[in-house]
């Protein structure tokens, strides 16, 4: 008998619902309702519209219905941003997008609180100051004196869904809040920081049950009941879950919006060493840590897309892919996490003025300009590779890359080229499989954890690609 689970997966551009069917041997995915999703900029504060996404997840929840049915929901979305309930569990404003100016500060006056080292060693996240220990201290003083719960996006959706509030354990690993050692929250960083405890609320592991859909929401969309299964929240940690690996020491690069780069450990690495790499150690799937490094990702491309529509100019994605192709000869890169990239905008002048200012060749055509991105993250996935392997002391034999940027072959053979190592690529959907997977192990369809590379690897198949030498490039 086929199981057939659905699930949202939310990204920082754009969400989908897809429905997952499992029987026994293979995952099948089938997209039933697909949206967009970006900051919306309102009085000089750039807002996720919180509202617009559940409502967009009620138009899957009754699609998915009327397209077969499914046993249960499960939510994964990015990280680090978050809502804040009051008493009365009504939303007290709509979360602040992460990219928001907020920030800037944040992380100098926390350092006035407690030392980055000491934040470093209790909650194993690299310092950055999207986080939303940082984030919180620049919330509004009304909203920090009237919250009654702390829930990131996935928890949040799941709230709306369900009317219970909890926090799933690899979403709230991403705040800087959380000690991955203890798997609890930290509450001397809660404590240090002069953030009110009782934000903090009830842990749950990914594979329990979050709740049952509201029935009222039932009624309104005329859907049977089902169980909302906390998977894992953070959509990297859903795609690491479903790395088709065969090796136990491997890297994984999941790319996307965001790229992470990362091993699976057995213990979080909370040292100097690892805080001075700026690596960061999350929750998965069971308790597993992924040891990995943030890079800014696809951002950089989708942006000067969005960009060079906003001026007339209509490209496709293959259509910047091909562009940085032909441009073979162009050997300036940038550095993908340089500040100015963190905000949209021109990003093609960005790209030329950052090389300018570095003494490289300025790009001088937008192929030359996507080259420089492309180039740029490659090198600094390499620079993740060999920092990872200097604190574990692991040789890495291959790169499993999984997610929306395996579609594009030129940035993974470019990292098989500058990285030295194989690259495998696929599956695309890998967060939507990883949160399907927790659901099946959830309702024992899955028999456990280990099994999962293997299903994927039967379920879609995945490419090669070489490292060639300078000459061949």
């Amino acid at each position: 008998m086929t199981r057939r689970v659905l699930c949202f997966d939310l990204g920082a551009s754009s969400g989908r619902a897809m429905l997952a069917g499992f029987d026994g041997e293979r995952l099948s995915l089938r997209e039933v309702h697909r949206f967009k999703n970006r900051g919306v900029p309102v009085c000089g504060t750039l807002y996720w519209d919180i509202l617009a996404l559940f409502g967009e997840i009620r138009i899957g929840l009754k699609k998915a219905a009327e397209q077969g049915g499914f046993e249960s929901v499960g939510i994964d979305t990015w990280g680090v941003d978050y809502g804040i309930l009051d008493g009365d569990g009504d939303l007290i404003r709509l979360p602040v997008q992460y990219r928001d100016g907020r920030n800037s500060g944040m992380v100098e006056r926390s350092a006035q609180l407690i030392s980055p080292e000491r934040l470093y060693a209790l909650t194993g996240n690299q310092i950055m100051g999207i986080n939303t220990a940082f984030q919180l201290l620049a919330e509004k003083k009304y909203v920090l004196e009237n919250g009654a719960a702390l829930l990131n996006i996935p928890d949040l959706l799941g709230y709306f869904l369900t009317g219970e509030i909890s926090s799933e354990e690899s979403i709230a690993s991403t705040t800087q809040l959380y000690d991955p050692a203890g798997r609890c929250w930290s509450e001397e960083a809660i404590g240090e920081l002069g953030l009110p405890r009782r934000l903090f609320g009830k842990i749950v592991r990914a594979g329990q049950i979050k709740g049952r859909l509201r029935p009222e929401l039932c009624h309104e969309l005329d859907i049977p009941s089902a169980e909302v299964i906390a998977v894992c929240g953070h959509d990297t940690q859903c795609a690491s879950l479903a790395v088709p690996s065969q090796e136990s020491d491997y890297i994984f690069l999941s790319s996307g919006t965001w790229s992470l780069l990362g091993t699976a450990a057995e213990k979080p690495y909370l040292s100097p060493e690892a805080a001075g790499l700026e690596l960061t150690n999350e929750v998965g799937f069971g308790g597993r840590i992924d040891l990995l490094k943030n890079i800014t990702g696809l951002w950089i491309v989708q942006e000067t897309k969005a960009f060079l529509e906003s001026r007339g100019r209509e490209l496709t994605f293959a259509d910047l892919e091909n562009a940085a192709r032909n441009a073979e000869e162009f050997t300036s890169y940038i550095d993908p996490d340089a500040p100015e990239f963190s905000t949209a905008g021109d990003m093609p002048e960005r790209v030329k003025e950052h090389c300018r200012r570095s003494g490289q060749v300025v790009p001088e055509n937008l192929g030359q300009v996507m080259r420089a991105v492309y180039l740029g993250l490659a090198h600094k996935y390499r620079l993740a590779l060999e920092q990872i392997g200097s604190l574990t002391g692991k040789d890495y034999s291959r790169i499993y890359m999984v997610g929306g940027g395996t579609r594009d072959s030129y940035l993974c053979q470019l990292t098989a080229d500058i990285c030295g190592l194989p690259v495998t690529a696929g599956p695309v959907e890998a967060t939507v499989m990883g949160n399907a997977a927790v659901q099946l192990l959830s309702m024992g369809a899955i028999p456990s954890a280990d099994k999962i590379p293997e299903i994927v690897r039967r379920s879609e198949e995945t490419r090669e690609f070489l490292p060639r030498s300078a000459g061949q490039r």
